[in-house]
């Protein structure tokens, strides 16, 4: 028997409403989370057309699998996934055709589901379980004959064939949803050894993440104050209503992150000299939230959500500052410079008619109306500019340059004002000897950093 598929009854509504207007195909992405007896899809997002698609319909009308983009639609998956919060995932594709199609089309969905996941899981700083559900999904609707072909395909298997699964839409699915909220403060120190001199910064930087990402997935979670058993049920001493339903209060719940510390008594530390050319620091408060759906949660499941969204969003903003470098090219500083720069901080914007709230990031200099159109474009659906939530309180980038080879990125020089950094990640780039550019290959002169790690 195939997976079932629950699905939010208004991405039927959005389905349906999508127009062909002569065009061959639409095709676009469903959204929503994996669970171990059935999958929930809250949202369908249509794939926007590229500019020259726009200009040439009648190519389009005569276009079959041709002109199913692979790589514009798994830049597309890339860019959504990025505004998606923990527990939420890309599930699958859909495609909307005017004619049925045959084995030929099945299989260019299949090669779309695979592009998608291995250039979406390229990125993450994670990696899926075994216990966890691998199959995607790709929905066919005909337009003309209104039928609907869903079938998923395991990603863990290169060689796996077509499974034909259920999709039942239900009424109210987008209201099902418990959030789970957590601010993390991060200091992380990134030495930039000579050996790596090869590398791009934001493969060193990205290398450096993953040694602290170990700490974040080895971690202890406090759930509303308490550590809780994973395999206990979520809603677990819970009020409920004279429905027996959890209480719209306890929809939330505040997380908390225990990390240990490097150096563990019971393992024999020991000091090196490593020759570096620069370091990256990393330091702030990063807000991450993540969603579970209700029915019968667990608790590993909600802490295994919010890991990942702490994960994301710290790897997210990374990558999305290295191509704002390359893109503004941002010209090379002097020698024994220090760089600060602040990477973008985040925007929840609600689903229309949900609990759930999709996120996006915005640079200091963006408009909220710029944050609104990006959402539309990615998402293509209505939002107001009073619906975005601002999470993170924006600070002034400090751009010091200095002989200085050691520097804080707290508040606390004389020269800066005495008042925390507030809910804002900086990432400062600390070049000792040499240049660096924060989106070129470093090649520098040899400089001296000390730092510990435990064997």
């Amino acid at each position: 028997m195939g997976r079932t598929y629950i699905v939010e009854e208004t991405v039927d509504q959005y389905l349906s409403n999508i127009n062909l207007q002569g065009k061959a195909f639409v095709s676009g992405l469903l959204i929503g989370q994996c669970s171990s007896q059935k999958d929930y899809v809250i949202l369908a997002t249509r794939t926007p057309p590229k500019e020259e698609q726009n200009e040439n319909l009648t190519h389009q009308q005569k276009a079959k699998l041709d002109n199913l983009d692979e790589e514009w639609a798994t830049e597309h998956a890339n860019q959504v996934s990025r505004m998606l919060p923990g527990g939420l995932l890309v599930l699958g594709v859909f495609i909307i055709t005017t004619l049925e199609m045959g084995n030929d089309f099945q299989n260019a969905l299949r090669r779309l589901v695979f592009a998608m996941e291995k250039s979406m899981n390229k990125r993450r700083l994670w990696n899926f379980t075994e216990e966890e559900i691998s199959e995607r999904v790709t929905l066919h609707i005909c337009s003309s004959t209104k039928k609907i072909f869903c079938r998923t395909y395991d990603i863990h298997d290169p060689k796996s064939s077509a499974k034909p699964a259920d999709w039942k839409y239900q009424n109210g699915l987008s209201t099902s949803w418990l959030s789970l909220e957590c601010t993390v403060h991060i200091n992380i120190h990134i030495p930039l050894s000579t050996t790596s001199v090869s590398y791009t910064l934001e493969k060193n930087t990205k290398n450096g993440l993953a040694r602290w990402a170990k700490q974040i997935e080895n971690g202890v979670y406090l759930i509303n104050g308490q550590v809780k058993d994973e395999d206990c049920d979520l809603l677990e001493g819970q009020k409920k209503s004279s429905r027996g339903n959890v209480q719209a209060t306890s929809h939330s719940f505040d997380v908390k992150v225990l990390t240990q510390l490097l150096l563990n008594s019971d393992r024999r530390s020991t000091a090196t000299v490593q020759i570096c050319s620069g370091s990256v620091n990393l330091k702030g408060a990063v807000k991450c939230r993540a969603y579970i759906h209700s029915n019968k949660p667990k608790v590993k499941d909600a802490v295994q959500a919010m890991k990942r969204d702490i994960l994301n969003t710290v790897a997210d903003r990374c990558e999305m500052l290295f191509e704002d470098l390359l893109l503004n090219e941002i010209p090379e500083k002097k020698d024994s410079e220090k760089e600060f720069h602040i990477l973008p901080h985040r925007v929840f914007v609600p689903i229309p008619g949900s609990t759930v709230m999709l996120c996006d990031y915005k640079f200091g200099d963006e408009s909220a109306e710029e944050m609104r159109d990006h959402f539309i474009e990615m998402l293509d659906h209505m939002i107001q500019i009073e619906d975005l939530e601002i999470a993170e309180e924006i600070n002034t980038a400090c751009m010091s340059y200095s002989m200085n080879t050691e520097a804080s990125l707290d508040n606390t020089d004389d020269e800066q004002p005495k008042q925390p950094i507030k809910a804002t990640v900086i990432l400062k780039i600390q070049q000792n000897i040499g240049v660096i550019a924060a989106f070129a290959v470093a090649v520098l002169a040899a400089g001296i950093s000390f730092h510990y790690f435990s064997d």
